[in-house]
């Protein structure tokens, strides 16, 4: 299986750059995994597809300011870190530009302006050098870290977008609880509190798991066969109440539905994880792969938003629905001038 099965033509205007608060109602492509039959609808008609007894799964990860703009101690050179995932305490994952100048021991300052000679709020110190700009890095500074992130960091939007998002909550989810995320589960942004009410008020349960998300998620496939691609791991949290609903719902015949390739991720780590017993609470790191001849053991249906070609995320949802059906569906959408990826349009698979 090679990446270039996962291709597809996608015109450059179709990439949503407006945060979905800025635009009018999102648009909803459904897809029937079993028949190939697509229909076109608006978000709010989701609620029309989902049953009592149904169980809608969402991320609860926030985004952190993870995005930081400063300067090489030794140089003056500027320098941009994006933190991926806390390894312990100070240490973080991180990725550098430009990757190729900072090597192991370089010493980053952040929080100071070039010209002063004022203490910087972070400085950060390279440990270990990986692929593709990635570091393994330290931070040292006085007071509480996240205090300090919260001051001087940015929300790390996709590249694509161009301006600043004056207002950080329009990149969290509404239901966003635990920080730790490099980038955010971006299925999630289409739901407001009252259309989660809405939900709820017809007998779907509403749980929570968390997975923070980080470089596997935006890595690109980088080699020609699907098989030989490594995802990079992600933690993950399910807690005893939500383990217990999942159970529950299967037991009841209630179908499990995954808000965003995120929760599939991590739906489908723990049913691999027990798999043939029930769900219990538990948390860990994931790197699992989902890509088409995958059985699934947790997920019925998914909710998610257009990826990008030859992404590991059209080989998730090909895995779910077919290769041949998504591919159908996403020529679909490109002629019907869906938007795609962070801010676009979405797709429920059913």
């Amino acid at each position: 299986m090679n990446v270039s099965d996962f291709d597809f033509e996608l015109p450059e205007r179709l990439i949503a750059q407006t945060p979905l608060a800025e635009r009018t109602a999102s648009r909803l492509l459904v897809l029937h995994k079993d028949t190939g039959k697509t229909e076109h609808r608006t978000f709010t008609d989701l609620k029309s597809y989902l049953n009592p007894g149904d169980t809608l799964v969402l991320n609860d990860t926030r985004v952190l300011p993870a995005r930081l703009y400063g300067v090489k101690a030794d140089t003056g050179a500027k320098v941009e870190l994006l933190l991926l995932k806390r390894i312990e305490g100070d240490a973080w994952e991180a990725l550098v530009r430009p990757g190729k100048k900072i090597r192991k021991g370089a010493e980053l300052h952040f929080g100071i302006a070039p010209e002063t000679s004022m203490k910087p709020l972070l400085t950060a110190v390279v440990e270990e050098e990986g692929d593709m700009g990635a570091r393994q890095i330290r931070f040292r500074y006085e007071g509480i870290f996240h205090e300090l992130l919260d001051r001087i960091g940015q929300m790390p939007l996709p590249p694509y977008i161009k301006e600043r998002l004056e207002d950080r909550e329009r990149y969290q989810t509404v239901y966003s609880k635990h920080e730790g995320s490099a980038a955010a589960p971006t299925a999630g942004l289409h739901f407001t509190e009252e259309y989660l009410e809405e939900i709820e008020r017809k007998g779907v349960n509403l749980c929570r798991i968390t997975l923070h998300v980080g470089l596997g998620t935006f890595r690109p496939v980088a080699v020609e066969n699907v098989r030989e691609h490594e995802m990079h791991s992600e933690w993950y949290s399910v807690s005893e109440e939500s383990a217990a609903l999942l159970n529950r719902t299967r037991e009841q015949g209630g179908r499990i539905v995954a808000v965003g390739t995120t929760s599939a991720r991590t739906l489908e780590t723990v049913g691999q994880r027990f798999e043939g017993s029930a769900i219990e609470a538990c948390s860990g790191w994931t790197d699992i792969f989902i890509y088409p001849g995958y059985r699934f053991r947790v997920v019925d249906a998914l909710l998610t938003n257009f990826h990008l070609p030859r992404s590991t995320l059209v080989m998730l949802v090909s895995a779910l629905a077919g290769r041949e059906a998504i591919l159908n569906a996403y020529r679909e959408a490109v002629e019907r001038e869906y938007r795609f990826f962070s801010f676009g349009d979405a797709m429920f698979i059913t």
